[in-house]
């Protein structure tokens, strides 16, 4: 997969993830790639989010933003534990925000934005505890396509 981001954009991203855990123990993560396997993004969101081992941190309040860029389809999915904390539209408004911002090809903005909601609210449900927190996953964008089939 090509690399939609300027080195620029990349560190931003980063830097917002990072800002946005800052009083969290709650993690977030962006997934790029260039097209969606699935019909519906939410359920390749769903794969990514299992192939990041997301499910497997300690307060299950893992978030992931999921874009397939070239096929101009985007999703946000959230952990157990967070998605039952939230307002029932929070997901919803937090996807329209981001879209807003990438109908007027804003698309670095528009993550950094959802990324910031998305912060507020895991602070609020899920405060930092500097005894027991620490980064569980990689702040880093991950990028990539669906995994080869053993089949062929």
């Amino acid at each position: 997969m090509n690399n939609p981001l300027t080195p620029a954009q990349d560190a931003a991203l980063v830097a917002a993830i990072r800002q946005a855990e800052v009083t969290t123990s709650g993690e977030i993560r962006v997934h790029l790639e260039d097209t969606c396997p699935t019909p519906e993004p939410l359920d390749r969101a769903a794969q990514v989010f299992g192939e990041l081992n997301m499910h497997k941190t300690a307060a299950r309040n893992g978030v992931l933003f999921y874009l397939a860029w070239q096929s101009r389809q985007f999703a946000v999915i959230g952990d157990s534990a967070i998605n039952a904390a939230v307002p029932d539209d929070f997901w919803e408004t937090t996807k329209e925000a981001v879209l807003e911002q990438f109908r007027h090809e804003n698309y670095v903005l528009g993550l950094e934005r959802g990324i910031k909601m998305v912060g507020e609210q895991l602070q609020r449900y899920f405060p930092y505890n500097a005894k027991t927190d620490q980064n569980e996953l990689d702040d880093s964008i991950s990028f990539g396509g669906p995994k080869p089939s053993s089949d062929a």
